[in-house]
């Protein structure tokens, strides 16, 4: 079995992944938001600290590198290492598990990153079309109700694998529904801090500042 294709796609995924669009956003504005705010990169945290239009370019970004990788770098490496038999569908699962995991674990940032939720909707998008547009509604209405931004990403985690098992799944191979039950389990994991502050009534609402 001719291996190009797949190091191709881990490799370029990877490295889409790995493109820490919120730390090259506020670096750009003269700011590290590793210093500033939640000190992560996210577009939550872009927001607080630069606000809404650039945390929207930041959030857009996570989004595109996580479908860029799981749709066009496959579509790509099907183009560039043509073989009998090779599966699309596996290319795009291991595109988005390996961008995912460059956002998460960045090599430009000693293997630090986001946490994950908007580039997990990008894959989502590339993967299931219907099931990002269900975890996005799922986002918005929590948000909405409880005005708890990593809540509202905790719900849209939960709901995704499901989403995706529900929309494409029942259709084919069940392989994307592991992955993004795994992919999800890692993003809520790394809201751990989040969970502790929602237990003990400190996490910051939007609207509000901390006191």
């Amino acid at each position: 079995m001719d291996l190009s294709a797949y190091i191709f796609v881990v490799v370029i995924s990877y490295l889409l992944g790995a493109t820490p669009s919120g730390y090259l956003a506020g670096m750009a504005c003269g700011i590290d938001v590793r210093t500033a705010g939640s000190g992560n990169i996210g577009a939550t945290n872009v927001v607080r600290v630069l606000g809404k239009k650039v945390g929207a370019v930041v959030l857009a970004a996570d989004a595109f590198k996580g479908f860029v990788s799981a749709r066009w770098v496959p579509g790509l490496a099907l183009w560039l290492f043509p073989s009998p038999g090779m599966s699309r569908e596996n290319l795009m699962v291991l595109g988005g598990v390996a961008a995912f995991l460059g956002h998460v674990y960045s090599c430009w940032l000693k293997f630090k990153g986001g946490k994950g939720i908007a580039t997990a909707g990008g894959i989502a998008l590339a993967w299931a079309p219907a099931a990002c547009l269900t975890a996005l509604a799922l986002w918005a209405l929590v948000l909405a109700v409880s005005k708890y931004v990593s809540l509202a990403s905790i719900a849209a985690a939960i709901i995704l694998p499901f989403a995706v098992w529900f929309w494409n799944g029942k259709n084919g191979s069940p392989t994307m529904t592991y992955a993004m039950t795994g992919l999800s389990l890692l993003a809520i994991y790394k809201h751990k801090a989040n969970i502790q502050r929602l237990f003990k009534g400190e996490e910051s609402r939007i609207g509000r500042k901390k006191s």
